[in-house]
């Protein structure tokens, strides 16, 4: 069982890393009908919707797209800012849709950036406590390693419905607008279902490593008695 435990736990992150960057590779070779870059399907976007307000800038580094609700930014890597692809398309939308998810106050989006916080600091501090109460045998610094880090999984269980809410309306506002057209639909699907496997396959593995470290916790306590 450990085995396949540790196989699934390192396969599937490994398996969704694959499957986003081959994904992205081909369809970002795949010109758009529509010539615009990455940084227009921004900008058409967010004016479209009422956020003239919030800026399109270029980052750095490849897959490095996000949206910061801090600073109001839409942040494209340089492939997708400057050039015009289905997966630049894809990717722009869906750091749009995270944008008017802000706009509208989306309920996933504001529970999750309320446990930014509590996430950051239970994913330092929580394996501090476990590895001291594996090691120690001491079962109180045990449970409090596993409700920390309990906060860390729904932080990643949380993050699904965004991601995927993003998706929708990403798909739904680049063919409403008529950025893509029929035929680049199901290419654009493509591209922005393999980056929605890299948060499925996180909150998976976060929550075999909590079920393994609860059976852990219940032996401690069955050895006890």
């Amino acid at each position: 069982m450990y085995i396949v435990y540790f196989l699934v736990l390192m396969l599937l992150p490994l398996y969704a890393q694959r499957k986003v960057i081959k994904t992205y590779r081909r369809y970002a070779e795949v010109r758009s009908t529509s010539g615009m870059t990455g940084a227009e399907v921004a900008r058409t976007i967010l004016d479209s919707n009422g956020l003239s307000n919030v800026r399109v800038v270029e980052t750095s580094g490849v897959l490095s797209d996000h949206y910061d609700p801090t600073t109001k930014t839409v942040a494209l890597s340089s492939q997708n800012y400057h050039h015009a692809s289905v997966a630049g398309t894809a990717v722009a939308a869906h750091e749009c849709g995270h944008a008017i998810q802000h706009k509208e106050a989306y309920a996933f989006l504001t529970f999750r950036s309320k446990l930014v916080p509590a996430a950051n600091i239970s994913s330092n501090a929580s394996w501090i406590f476990i590895m001291i109460g594996l090691l120690g045998s001491i079962k109180s610094l045990m449970l409090v390693g596993i409700i920390l880090l309990a906060v860390g999984v729904l932080f990643q269980f949380v993050t699904l419905p965004v991601e995927f809410d993003a998706s929708k309306r990403a798909l739904n506002q680049v063919v409403s607008l008529g950025i893509i057209r029929n035929e680049e639909e199901p290419d654009a699907r493509k591209v922005l279902s393999a980056a929605a496997l890299t948060y499925v396959a996180a909150a998976a593995t976060a929550i075999l490593e909590l079920l393994r470290l609860l059976l852990i916790f219940t032996g401690m306590n069955n050895d006890d008695e």
